[in-house]
């Protein structure tokens, strides 16, 4: 009896690190910044005033990045604003340190897999020559999400969250899937220098 509860607990811990891993790497944060910037000085940011930020889509011939924009625009505006509240700097809509403007930039990709795609192409494996024919092919969006901070019209900091998001990902996931990017971002700001 034991024995099997042993294994019970062993298969739940392997289930949820597999589950925690594959969560932590859903989401490929990177991060640069201008070194030569005093970050110190950094005490208030703002949105940029001429537009807060651009939608690029490249999936379909019918996509409608202003659609896409008005849809996640809310979502990213009000996950960077609460992130950036739990930082040192605070918003200001009057002559900030620091402006912000994202890039919302939305691709489709593609894997696929042949038969016979890793095997030599030769006939001494005693494999005959066959016509290549697709085993498997998965499609994915893929997004990408870069957080720009300028100061004097230089970029001084930026940031960049990708992640492939399944086609058939609900909305709620795919709005979580930009607060945590967004968290993943900003908690990295301003650098440590």
């Amino acid at each position: 009896m034991q024995t099997a509860t042993l294994k019970v607990r062993i298969w739940v811990m392997a289930t949820a690190i597999a589950l925690t891993a594959q969560t932590l790497m859903a989401i490929d944060v990177k991060v640069d910044f201008d070194k030569a910037f005093d970050f110190k000085g950094v005490r208030t940011w703002g949105w940029n005033p001429e537009v807060r930020g651009y939608v690029k889509m490249a999936r379909t011939p019918d996509d409608d990045p202003d659609a896409m924009q008005k849809r996640a625009e809310p979502i990213i505006v009000s996950a960077v604003e609460a992130e950036m509240a739990k930082r040192s700097v605070k918003f200001t809509s009057d002559t900030p340190d620091v402006l912000v403007t994202y890039y919302l930039l939305l691709t489709l990709g593609t894997n696929a897999q042949t038969i016979g795609q890793f095997l030599p192409s030769v006939t001494q494996w005693g494999v005959p020559p066959f016509l290549a024919s697709t085993q498997s092919i998965e499609m994915v969006n893929h997004g990408s999400l870069v957080l720009d901070f300028t100061s004097k019209k230089d970029v001084i900091w930026r940031g960049v969250a990708q992640a492939n998001i399944k086609v058939d990902t609900d909305v709620k996931r795919r709005e979580a899937l930009i607060r945590e990017a967004i968290r993943d971002l900003v908690r990295r700001f301003p650098p440590r220098t």
